[in-house]
């Protein structure tokens, strides 16, 4: 079985800045592309970024610029830098990965971690 674990959540005032962390566990496992989604009260869980196993990434429009997405696929763990939060960036952020175990490849969730930005 494959584990995905955020921290790094919390409170926050407007302008600050957090830092996420995802990280893997299991055995025998290959991760490739890897993303960060959110969901507020209220609305569709929606991506924030993605990076894919080499290191490309993209962004949604409402956080370029602002946050920033790496990985240390030696560690099998991501970050999101997150910096001039503002209110709306409030909601639940999950990590997911796309890992490939005993040659079937699968979509994997974390528990996700409040993230709280207060004006």
């Amino acid at each position: 079985q494959v584990q995905l674990v955020e921290s790094g959540g919390g409170v926050v005032q407007a302008g600050g800045s957090l830092r996420l962390s995802c990280a893997a566990s299991g055995s025998m496992f290959s991760i490739n592309t890897m993303g960060w989604y959110r969901q507020a009260p209220g609305k569709q869980r929606e991506l924030v970024a993605r990076i894919t196993r080499g290191g490309s990434t993209n962004y949604a429009d409402s956080v370029k610029g602002r946050f920033t997405i790496s990985r240390d696929n030696a560690k099998n763990t991501m970050y999101l830098q997150m910096n001039s939060l503002k209110p709306e960036d409030t909601a639940v952020y999950y990590c997911k990965a796309y890992v490939l175990r005993s040659g079937l490849g699968a979509d994997y969730w974390g528990q996700g971690t409040q993230v709280t930005v207060s004006s």
